[in-house]
């Protein structure tokens, strides 16, 4: 959460009043309680299968859980009153298959002015070790941090309703240390001792802390991680998760069950901003052990989460086993320019998130440890049983498809598979672009098969947004593997973001893009490749998950069944039942 110093400023001009306990109440009159949002979610920009806001500003995913019926809970940074960062509160919106999101009233509000509602997580309190569930077993602690001009503190509420509605602690802040830049916890359950851990964020002190607790509101400092891989002017938004290890990264299926193993690491993830070596925020991640108290990183190595740019913050869902692989979501957007993209003033929102990931630890050729990082299971969302095109026989060959008239949502993936690749003197290039058939806007990428296979991403021949930090072109590498002599991409684009798998998700790209004209065109070709090399590819179009909670006007209403239910407003600004 990195506009703090920003919003820290606007503090000080609005006489702050500190208002952390249970009756303190919410000021905004101009803010919806108890009832969600609703949203337009049919313009030229508004992804249709990733998740946006009904409208105002988002940035980090928080608090995000899955609870025991299977429902995903993401909750976020949230301005409901303008496009642009500030008056944060937690925005909500619930799942069954991570990509149909119904809105929800907004979860947690600030109590008094002054106050900000900052990024955090969520956990499910099965044994009421906080006693605030007796006879419970869905009891939802969540954990932000409260920020004021004068201080950042962590605090808990607590939702007896299985997550909707939430009641602060009376005894908050859980933790302060008097410092403006303490921030992001991040609480796990670590069953070896018995006690909840919490990583959160001494920000542009660049070290991350651990604290133990065995009821959720009395913590004590077990450890820090200090100054690892890139610095940038501040850490942020701290995860950690326990991460299955692949068996064999290179088979077509890596998160088959069967090749899917139990491990006892664990990755730190941490994200900076700015610094990032593209400019902005980024995320990093380190692999290694952890005892309950210390976290114990394999090398002092940076690994990257995502070579684009619009990958940030990100968080992993509480409640998946440990020996399945992860789910997480992050933050479409990059703070450099995020402010500003077209999609505000044109349709009343700014900023998405990620795909949905699932994740687990790979070791490579030049790479132990790597982070697999794979779309959540898209055919649910496939338009047809069938492919709309698709080539076996695409090797220095082309495949061209409009799909301007048969894919309305304007979101398609496609699959491409170079195989027999030679183990030396290797040539050849295989790309793609998307392209508007009107306004001939395009956005492209590729692969350099021979020298140190690099791969490409280029946004600059959209037109729709102009600005100095808006870098047009990304790049990384992605060695062929010599095993099986394959180059696997796997490309999704839903109209104004881009993301890119490379070799079954050991490199990913999210890469926003803002079209004045809508991209209607897939052109897949190879070029220059050896005799014998085979390339084949398969194009699916994507249902929009938003048009289906349309209602007549066009209008995305979100959960007003359970909202009518709430008929009290409680003391902390919300509706409750």
């Amino acid at each position: 959460m990195l506009f703090s110093a920003i919003f820290a400023g606007l503090c000080l001009l609005t006489a702050p009043v500190r208002g952390q306990n249970a009756t303190s109440a919410y000021v905004d009159p101009s803010v919806p309680t108890g009832t969600p949002i609703p949203g337009d979610y049919t313009g030229a920009l508004r992804p249709q299968i990733h998740y946006s806001p009904p409208k105002g500003f988002m940035n980090d995913p928080n608090g995000m859980f899955v609870d025991a019926e299977g429902v995903y809970h993401l909750y976020y940074q949230y301005n409901p009153t303008d496009t642009v960062a500030g008056n944060q509160h937690w925005g909500h919106a619930t799942s069954r298959d991570l990509y149909t999101w119904e809105n929800q009233p907004i979860a947690i509000y600030p109590g008094a002015e002054g106050e900000a509602i900052f990024s955090g997580s969520s956990v499910i309190d099965v044994n009421n070790t906080s006693g605030f569930f007796p006879n419970q077993t869905n009891g939802v602690v969540a954990f932000y941090t409260l920020n004021t001009a004068e201080e950042q503190t962590q605090d808990v509420a607590y939702s007896t309703d299985g997550g909707y509605t939430f009641t602060k602690y009376a005894n908050n802040p859980v933790i302060s240390i008097n410092s403006t830049q303490f921030r992001d916890p991040k609480v796990i359950w670590y069953p070896l001792t018995q006690r909840w851990v919490m990583v959160v964020a001494y920000a542009q002190e660049f070290t991350i802390g651990f604290f133990t607790s065995p009821d959720l509101t009395t913590w004590t400092h077990a450890s820090n991680f200090s100054h690892y891989g890139l610095l940038g002017l501040q850490y942020e938004c701290p995860n950690l998760v326990q991460m299955p290890m692949l068996s064999n990264v290179s088979i077509e299926n890596p998160l088959d069950e069967s090749n899917v193993a139990s491990s006892d690491m664990f990755i730190l993830y941490i994200s900076i901003n700015p610094g990032a070596p593209l400019g902005g925020s980024i995320g990093q991640y380190f692999a290694g052990t952890f005892n309950g108290t210390h976290f114990t990183p394999v090398d002092q190595a940076a690994r990257i989460a995502d070579f684009g740019k619009d990958n940030y913050a990100g968080q992993f869902f509480y409640g998946i086993p440990a020996t399945s692989p992860q789910i997480s979501i992050a933050w479409a957007s990059n703070w450099q320019y995020t402010q500003v993209v077209p999609t505000g003033q044109l349709e009343g929102f700014r900023s998405a998130m990620s795909l949905p990931r699932y994740n687990v630890l790979a070791n490579t050729t030049r790479g132990d440890y790597t982070l697999v990082s794979l779309p959540y299971d898209l055919s649910s969302l496939y338009s047809s049983t069938s492919s709309l095109a698709n080539s076996s026989s695409l090797a220095n060959s082309s495949l061209l498809y409009d799909y301007s008239s048969t894919v309305p949502s304007g979101a398609i993936t496609f699959n491409m598979t170079i195989a027999s690749i030679p183990l030396a003197n290797v040539t050849g290039t295989a790309n793609f672009t998307f392209m508007s058939s009107v306004t001939g806007e395009s956005i492209r990428g590729g692969f350099y098969l021979g020298g140190d296979t690099p791969f490409w991403i280029d946004r600059g021949y959209i037109r729709g947004f102009e600005n100095p930090f808006f870098t047009d072109k990304f790049s990384t590498n992605s060695l062929i593997n010599t095993d099986t002599q394959t180059f696997r991409l796997q490309v999704v684009i839903d109209r104004s973001i881009l993301e890119v798998f490379l070799e079954n998700g050991l490199r990913s790209a999210t890469t926003t893009f803002f079209a004045e004209g809508m991209l209607d065109t897939l052109l897949i070709s190879t070029r220059e490749l050896n005799p014998g090399v085979q390339v084949s590819a398969e194009v699916f179009g994507l249902n929009s998950a938003w048009s289906r909670l349309e209602n007549s006007n066009g209008t995305v209403a979100g959960n007003v069944t359970m909202a009518s239910q709430r008929v009290r407003r409680n003391t902390l600004g919300h509706m409750s039942l």
